[in-house]
């Protein structure tokens, strides 16, 4: 059965090309024309088009924990927010069919941003310009692709696994745009597979550096495979792959010169860490119904003389009057939405891992100090030792919580983590009176696929 894929994500295709009108409208008086190259780049410099990461992760990780009565009932008191209350909740669904929000936003956003990467992959060559400038538009393309893939197989999949990922179910894998064409899983082995090629095809033509942040580079293509290659429990290839980020991209932003009062901090298309920038659907959470109050467990780990709890956390009366704990306030600090894309940060603890994984706790605390040391004010930094490997370990995916919390790669790591002995656990939470519980062989660690996509397209099989 062949289905109609673009009508799935048309509506957001549409607005996408949409917003690219003003600039094609320079020079093709309001038509996008095939066959010239140059508005390809025109494309590809509405990064609206390309930015976007569904904003599910961080609803369902441990960095947050809803308790306050007027926010509970905030989000409960409206269909609107099911799906967030659904995801935090890990429900086995979270958009109910016939509803009035019946569907994933999330699926279709992430979906209408390959569809724009293909139509440029496959419509460039026959373009006019020269083969350097088609190769350079077309690799740019290729990492967003990458990047949406990635995404979505550690939203709507099961976490990698070695011995079951060629079987494992993955997702519609979509490179070419035709009218109709089949919608059946591929696996998970395939997705990774596909995202790899993507982007070490795409490094050759990519440039070393970047004009702003939105703009693939060779650093992104590079932190994107070594991103890729940690969920894959491959941590010699995710090291090499940081090691090559690093070489092109490594700067930090010290924390210590900043209060919770300026107005300073780099903007995300010119912050220094970021190396690729990538942001939620739906944009900010930072208001009141859908604010992060941050969990106990993550504001210890912090600890209040971190720059990190003193800038990117406020009271929760800061938020609403009624709210109590701390929330997650990185956004409405800087101004923007928050990056989820690859960063400067994630590649030097991608190496720390890899270090402590191959039992050298010394090489793996070097790193992971290298970026405490920007994260304190000096009178505050003390370094951070390692009584053994095991110890090392601990210590990076505890830092990794510190760097990334409510940004996107939390739910990651416990998807990666969760048959690990050390760090498998069970989770609970109360949401308006009833307990919620993932335990570590849960089907929750997958986001259900909209029951709105399956009715329109038979193939598509449900997560369990």
């Amino acid at each position: 059965m062949k289905i109609n894929y673009k009508a799935i994500v048309f509506t957001a295709a549409a607005l996408v090309f949409a917003g690219c009108q003003k600039f094609v409208d320079i020079k093709t008086q309001g038509n996008l024309v095939p066959n010239q190259t140059i508005n390809y780049r025109y494309l590809l410099n509405n990064t609206s088009g390309f930015e976007t990461n569904p904003n599910l992760f961080d609803f369902a990780s441990d960095d947050i924990n809803i308790t306050d009565a007027t926010q509970v009932a905030s989000l409960s008191g409206s269909s609107f927010y099911y799906y967030y209350v659904a995801s935090y909740t890990w429900q086995p669904v979270f958009y109910v069919a016939g509803g009035t929000n019946e569907n994933d936003l999330n699926w279709n956003a992430s979906y209408a941003v390959i569809l724009n990467c293909n139509t440029i992959i496959n419509e460039l060559p026959a373009s006019d310009g020269t083969a350097q400038e088609k190769e350079a538009l077309i690799a740019e393309a290729k990492v967003h692709r990458a990047d949406a893939y990635l995404t979505l197989v550690n939203a709507y999949a099961k976490p990698y696994n070695a011995t079951t990922a060629s079987t494992d179910l993955g997702l519609p894998l979509l490179t070419t745009q035709t009218v109709s064409q089949s919608l059946k899983r591929a696996s998970v082995q395939q997705i990774y597979n596909q995202v790899i090629d993507d982007l070490t095809s795409a490094i050759p033509a990519l440039p070393n550096t970047q004009a702003y942040n939105t703009l693939p580079s060779k650093a992104s293509a590079y932190s994107e495979v070594a991103r890729c290659y940690l969920y894959m429990n491959n941590y010699a290839e995710a090291n090499r792959y940081a090691d090559l980020a690093l070489s092109l991209r490594s700067t930090l932003n010290d924390l210590a010169v900043y209060t919770p009062t300026s107005t300073n901090y780099p903007r995300r298309i010119a912050d220094p860490e970021v190396i690729l920038s990538k942001i939620t659907n739906g944009g900010t959470m930072a208001y009141q119904g859908t604010a992060f109050k941050l969990s106990d467990e993550l504001l210890t780990l912090l600890g209040t003389t971190d720059q990190r709890y003193q800038l990117f956390t406020v009271p929760g009366t800061t938020i609403a009057t009624s709210y109590t704990g701390r929330f997650f306030y990185k956004e409405r600090f800087v101004g923007e939405t928050r990056n989820v894309g690859p960063s400067v940060p994630e590649m030097m603890l991608i190496k720390a891992e890899y270090y402590a994984r191959n039992n050298d706790a010394t090489n793996a605390m070097l790193w992971v100090n290298r970026l405490r040391e920007k994260r304190f004010k000096a009178a505050d930094y003390v370094p951070m030792t390692a009584s053994s490997p095991a110890d090392a370990l601990a210590k990076v995916i505890e830092e990794r919580r510190r760097e990334f919390f409510g940004r996107m790669l939390r739910w990651w790591d416990m998807r990666r983590l969760k048959n690990e002995p050390a760090f498998q656990k069970t989770y609970t939470r109360v949401f308006n009176g009833t307990t919620y519980t993932l335990a570590p062989n849960s089907n929750r660690y997958v986001f259900p696929i909209a029951q709105s996509l399956i009715n329109l397209n038979p193939e598509l099989e449900p997560n369990p």
